[in-house]
């Protein structure tokens, strides 16, 4: 069911809105739905000092031990909960290259999945039948035969549609986008907010743009997909523009931004790019 594409110094947390890790049930129009920027900038006591994230699942390599395919997965190491944002294409890959990264399924507290296309919910079904008391933090959007099926294996799903609380120190930034809807992710860390994108596509500017109506600190990182293979130079280029006049310090494009486009943020961003691909590992310490 969830192969196919059925439809298709910062980050926000606040305890007083309320998490979605371990609260009551939250159902679209609940728990969120009236969070403002004044509450998600609201002091939630020290951000993290350490954050890091590593790539699971990627089309790119940066190990050679990993096996590379089209999709998408990251794993979060730092905040309070263990989470996994995006599940990438198989489950089998999924699972064996979180066995060679020593990442045990079964401490997964909470899956964020950026949108609803098999390379990035492809590997679900496994992790849940490896793990059925996750959270699942989808969106609104989703079918809802998608949302029965992974109550059906046990675990919470969680239907996300304005910007909301994951747990301390990490929010979704909210469902965005018409034809194709998506979340990004936010982790508030004490160097700035860092952003996780499945595949931007609503825009990678629009999206940040987004993050950076919901507070005023300058980003630390934004890291995933940008769905930028088909764009050409000079629309890459007038991107690259509109996310460092945001004030994104670093960038990380991987999966769908093309080679093209990774070249020239390279190019552009130098010392501030980072190259990404499967095992790749970026903590705090690297973002210097």
């Amino acid at each position: 069911m969830f192969g196919a594409n059925v439809v298709g110094k910062w980050v926000i947390v606040i305890g007083a809105v309320g998490t979605l890790c371990h609260g009551a049930p939250v159902s679209p129009g609940q728990g969120g739905a009236d969070v403002s920027k004044q509450a998600i900038s609201a002091d939630e006591g020290p951000a993290l000092k350490d954050l890091t994230i590593r790539i699971v699942q990627d089309n790119y390599r940066s190990a050679d031990r990993l096996e590379a395919a089209w999709g998408f997965a990251a794993h979060l190491i730092g905040p309070q909960e263990n989470i996994l944002f995006d599940t990438g294409s198989d489950g089998a890959l999924l699972l064996g290259n979180m066995g060679e990264l020593d990442i045990d399924p079964n401490r997964i507290e909470t899956v964020v999945l950026s949108h609803n296309h098999a390379d990035h919910t492809g590997g679900l079904v496994s992790l849940l039948k490896q793990n059925a008391s996750m959270t699942i933090c989808g969106l609104e959007s989703f079918p809802t035969r998608f949302q029965r099926a992974v109550r059906g294996y046990g675990a919470r799903f969680v239907a996300v549609s304005r910007p909301q609380p994951i747990c301390p120190n990490v929010c979704s930034a909210g469902q965005m986008g018409t034809r194709i809807r998506e979340q990004a992710l936010i982790v508030r860390t004490e160097r700035g907010p860092v952003v996780l994108t499945g595949c931007a596509h609503p825009g990678v500017v629009r999206m940040i743009e987004k993050v950076r109506a919901l507070h005023e600190e300058e980003i630390l990182l934004v890291l995933g997909g940008f769905h930028l293979g088909w764009a050409q130079a000079a629309e890459i280029q007038q991107i690259i523009r509109s996310l460092k006049n945001l004030g994104v310090r670093y960038v990380a494009p991987t999966h769908c931004s093309g080679d093209k486009a990774r070249a020239l943020f390279r190019q552009h961003f130098g010392a501030h790019y980072l190259e990404v691909g499967v095992g790749k590992t970026i903590s705090l310490a690297d973002l210097k």
